[in-house]
């Protein structure tokens, strides 16, 4: 069994694969690489659903974590902390639908769609790991 202290660590670690494979997918798909970007898209798919049990595992199980920081730091946790968690919420269905696009093989709409969804699900990705810094490490 894993120590719930552990989980903060693995989910920053999973927001961070996250994002390098959002990265490495687009940077594929931009090259032709067609199978290369489907890899790593569905990496980055798999590690957020990873990341998105092991984070709703952790908080049932410890509650909201408080930040500790004090002065203006603290306006910059909470600014970042919004925009990620409100961005984190509408995230969900894009991806859901951008993935849905591809898999029935409307690539014109997966296209579209993907515009939107990959600048704003790599910013959750990337927030994630920054939230988590500021929160454990700060």
């Amino acid at each position: 069994m894993i120590p719930l202290s552990f989980l903060p660590g693995l989910n920053a670690a999973l927001n961070s694969a996250s994002a390098l494979f959002l990265v490495s997918g687009y940077l594929f798909i931009r090259g032709g690489k067609i199978a290369a970007h489907k890899l790593c898209m569905l990496a980055a798919f798999i590690t957020s659903a990873l990341f998105l049990m092991s984070y709703l595992t952790y908080h049932y199980q410890v509650g909201s974590v408080r930040f500790q920081g004090q002065g203006w730091i603290r306006l910059v946790y909470f600014a970042v902390l919004l925009s990620h968690t409100v961005l984190a919420v509408a995230i969900v269905p894009l991806v859901l639908a951008t993935l849905a696009r591809a898999l029935k093989g409307n690539f014109a709409g997966h296209k579209r769609l993907a515009r939107r969804t990959l600048p704003l699900w790599l910013y959750v990705s990337i927030t994630g790991v920054i939230v988590y810094w500021m929160l454990y490490r700060f």
